[in-house]
């Protein structure tokens, strides 16, 4: 059976987005993963870079918000703007009464990222994560950490080592595939 547009889509109403997976990783034979953002006013997130993928922001309706190594951009449709990996970037919807939709292009793909997606959104949705979408339990971090290659400076790169031991921890107990099971869908 063919999945939904409905089947695809994930809402984390903390941080003020949905995510819709139009296509995956398994779908391109890793070369991408492409998911459109629906991000309202004011959303958005914290700084951080990824080590394994670039990411290329498409704005298809409103003006999105990129930062990129303390550089401020204003993107309209249908402009874009790539971050390279290890670039510390943001996005974020500057407007206080309209939303900004933009499609993420990953290269290449990563599935991990899809399932870190799926899991944080089903997390803040249950309310087992902070207001910013940081999740309360420290083995769903640790995995999360470990799964998403979404790295934040500071605090989280002194505590990256303790956090890799976590999340071993937690598959040990099966806290992994209690995630996987529940909020991975597709």
């Amino acid at each position: 059976m063919t999945p939904t547009k409905a089947s695809r889509t994930f809402v984390n109403p903390l941080i003020k987005d949905k995510a819709t997976f139009l296509e995956t990783s398994s779908e391109t034979g890793g070369k991408f993963t492409l998911i459109q953002i629906e991000l309202g006013p004011n959303g958005g997130n914290g700084l951080h870079y990824h080590k394994t993928f670039d990411e290329t922001f498409i704005v298809q309706e409103g003006v999105l918000g990129v930062e990129v190594d303390n550089q401020i951009l204003q993107l309209k449709e249908g402009e874009s703007a790539t971050v390279q990996m290890g670039q510390l970037h943001r996005f974020f919807n500057p407007s206080a009464t309209e939303k900004v939709v933009f499609n993420v292009l990953i290269e290449p793909g990563n599935s991990n990222f899809e399932k870190v997606i799926q899991i944080v959104y089903g997390l803040a949705a249950d309310g087992r994560t902070t207001s910013s979408s940081v999740p309360k339990n420290i083995y769903h971090m640790a995995l999360i950490v470990q799964w998403g290659d979404t790295n934040a400076p500071g605090f989280f790169t002194v505590i990256a080592p303790i956090l890799k031991w976590l999340a071993g921890r937690a598959i040990r107990k099966g806290i992994d595939r209690e995630l996987l099971d529940k909020y991975v869908k597709i």
